[in-house]
């Protein structure tokens, strides 16, 4: 296979849609010689903040001079960028090689992802791989090493049709991860402590900090102190996570704690807004509508999307100016006064080149 047709491969799998338990990906991992088992792992779990701080303790472990692989997702600007080594995607020759070697299996587009993410890492020999889960814990297709550093984000409600309808029951799905010999360190999610410490050896547990990005930052410097390593001044940028590019503010942010997140550092904007039916609009545009004055809802590419008639009428509860524009390529060419464009991953995805 090419890449394009590597690629095309693995995109397919797309279509078995999301399958619980991990029978298919460690079937393939041991077909692979089991890679997970041959690095260090440190896991980054929770609802919020884990693609950030998995990127800023890879960051900083790069720049202690060690090798490092980061496994992060969803991509935004190419598909490889889910797998990076030392801040490099994985080779286009390298991921279609992969691909082409291991393609018999029954492995979800996710789950296949993930095991060629383990064997490349391993087969690079890197010092640490820091690895995000997907969604959940337990369930999760990166939850298959022996041992780990496990490191649990921001902890609120999301995905509920998979990992439960409270804080505590997604919590108790998130410490999955853990396993009983290993260090976990927890962000400030007060109340949830004794989920966490009854599956580990020891709990290391933040203080709060006074902000989201400021308990993130806390986070990853108390993971780095774990590993004996000196703390960072600030959180590494990510595609789609509060970037700004061009004067518009790009985050695809999609759950009420994320709209928490992004309230504080927007005001009177020109939002484009579009997001998936199966999130909590209605909590999300609360929060971020009445800091719009006036909002593009568009439907995304995808077959999860809200339409954007439905999402106009949500969001006139919260702002007076709201037009509808099926198409978010449209919405962004006849706009020049956009500064903001938010809801969905996909979204951004989408639309991101427009505005670079």
């Amino acid at each position: 296979m090419n890449y394009n047709e590597a690629l095309n491969f693995i995109l397919k799998k797309q279509s078995l849609g999301i399958k619980p338990g991990l029978s298919r990906i460690k079937a393939l991992l041991n077909v692979m010689g089991n890679p997970q088992d041959k690095i260090k792992i440190i896991h980054v779990a929770g609802t919020n903040g884990k693609g950030t701080v998995a990127k800023t303790i890879a960051d900083a472990l790069f720049l202690n001079g060690f090798k490092v692989g980061l496994f992060t997702s969803p991509w935004i600007v190419d598909y490889r960028e889910q797998i990076q080594l030392n801040g490099e995607y994985i080779s286009k020759k390298a991921f279609a090689e992969y691909v082409s070697t291991y393609a018999d299996n029954d492995c979800t587009e996710f789950e296949m992802l993930t095991a060629i993410m383990y064997k490349y890492f391993a087969d690079n020999s890197v010092d640490y791989a820091v690895i995000e889960c997907g969604m959940g814990g337990a369930g999760d297709a990166t939850n298959v090493e022996k041992e780990n550093l496990a490191v649990i984000t921001s902890i609120s409600l999301d995905h509920t049709d998979f990992l439960g309808t409270s804080v505590e029951e997604i919590a108790a799905e998130k410490s999955g991860i853990l396993r009983k010999d290993c260090t976990c360190v927890l962000y400030p999610n007060k109340g949830l402590e004794q989920i966490f410490e009854k599956k580990c050896k020891k709990l290391v547990c933040v203080d709060e900090q006074g902000s989201i990005a400021a308990n993130n930052l806390a986070t990853v410097n108390a993971a780095l102190n774990e590993l004996g390593f000196a703390p960072v001044e600030s959180l590494s940028l990510i595609p789609a996570r509060l970037e700004r590019l061009n004067g518009v503010l790009l985050d695809g942010g999609h759950n009420p704690s994320a709209a928490q997140t992004l309230a504080p550092v927007i005001n009177n904007e020109v939002a484009v807004i579009g997001m998936m039916r199966d999130k909590n609009v209605e909590s999300y545009l609360s929060i971020i509508a009445p800091k719009c004055k006036r909002i593009i809802a568009v439907t995304p590419a995808n077959s999860r999307a809200m339409s954007a008639a439905e999402l106009a009428k949500i969001a006139l509860k919260y702002c007076s100016d709201v037009q509808v524009c099926e198409s978010p390529t449209e919405a962004i060419g006849n706009n020049p006064e956009v500064t903001l464009i938010c809801g969905s991953f996909y979204l951004i995805r989408e639309i991101r080149n427009l505005i670079k």
